[in-house]
């Protein structure tokens, strides 16, 4: 027995019956030799974080737009906020842990510059729409590691789909359809919100666009003053009610989840669509508008080959202005519309 089967025997021993078993995946989409160590979840969750989109997420936007503040939150933060709260639920409910971050790290992974302002943005140039949640699976199927893809599990594949709720959908409770096939993807889904909703009140007072006391006491009074009651609060709830349930799908109380969501409009209406806190991603519409025109004017000198030829222009080109970090989106913009000022030379060979 290697090392890797006895770990998949020790999930058979110790995790719940409802919990996604390593040995029991529905298999990736080439077939492949598992690690000799490594399950295959934990073996994703590795290739997730070693992978080039996951390290840009540090370069791109959470709420605030290239913070000057060390403490800001990024995509990237966010996204360990996440895990560590998706993995603490699994953990409790003797859920499949190392599947459940894999999920969690692999979820923001097609997120575009700017955050939802960038998203927006290419909704309107790509033809067809864009959607994050789709790109990351994307980008876990085909763009990584030089076109092959990670060759990701299906489960956590399926839990990065399914992952998204966006402005008016529900973290628990949606219909088989919309929500993730494992338990463990759904946990992933709930953390999402518990961990944004969270940390951009955090950012929000840091920012000096919310005090503490504007926060809506019918919401608080239920969840807590402080980041932390909150997060405790919404914990223990999930963890509580989908106990309650048998571990059949995960579930939030009325009262809670009601809370829960009235905090994430409050924040639409105070912060996301604040004009203060938007008004540098109006020019996003811009930059990206600009660089989506000019590299279709020059696909051989910025686009991917092979996504070009298979694919087509639009494609190639959704690929490469959604990968971008925001750093790098502005920096490419200054260099291909700002003009530089004329420095001739001289007979003498110094610089006038």
């Amino acid at each position: 027995m290697t090392i890797r089967e006895d770990l998949e025997t020790r999930e058979h021993q110790i995790l719940a019956p409802q919990a996604a078993k390593s040995a029991a995946s529905r298999g990736r989409l080439r077939p492949e030799t598992e690690d000799p160590i490594r399950p295959a979840f934990q073996h994703d969750r590795d290739r997730v974080i070693h992978c080039k989109a996951f390290r840009r997420l540090k370069h791109k936007t959470q709420v605030f737009f290239a913070p000057t503040g060390d403490h800001y939150r990024t995509r990237l933060t966010h996204t360990l906020e996440v895990s560590q709260i998706a993995r603490s639920i699994a953990k409790v409910l003797r859920l499949n842990e190392e599947l459940t971050e894999a999920i969690a790290l692999g979820h923001d992974l097609g997120h575009t510059p700017f955050g939802h302002a960038g998203e927006r943005v290419l909704q309107t140039l790509v033809p067809g729409g864009f959607e994050h949640y789709e790109q990351s699976l994307r980008i876990v199927d085909v763009l990584e590691n030089d076109g092959q893809g990670l060759n990701l599990t299906w489960e956590v594949r399926d839990g990065i789909a399914r992952h998204s709720k966006g402005k008016h959908g529900v973290p628990v409770g949606a219909d088989p359809a919309h929500r993730a096939s494992t338990i463990e993807g759904q946990i992933a889904r709930v953390a999402d919100i518990i961990a944004y909703v969270n940390h951009d009140i955090d950012d929000a007072v840091r920012a000096g666009l919310l005090r503490p006391e504007d926060l809506p006491r019918p919401r608080t009074d239920v969840l807590g003053r402080t980041s932390s009651e909150r997060i405790g609060t919404m914990v223990t709830d999930v963890v509580m009610r989908t106990l309650e349930a048998g571990l059949s799908e995960v579930r939030m109380s009325d009262h809670v989840l009601t809370a829960t969501v009235g905090l994430r409009s409050f924040l639409f209406e105070a912060v996301y669509e604040n004009e203060v806190a938007t008004a540098e991603f109006k020019k996003a519409a811009g930059i990206l508008g600009g660089l989506w025109e000019k590299v279709r004017e020059q696909p051989a000198e910025f686009l991917d080959r092979k996504v070009l030829d298979e694919e087509g222009l639009d494609a190639a080109a959704r690929d490469f202005v959604a990968g971008m970090t925001d750093r790098y989106a502005v920096s490419l913009y200054e260099q291909l519309f700002i003009p530089k000022p004329w420095v001739s030379v001289n007979p003498q060979g110094f610089t006038v």
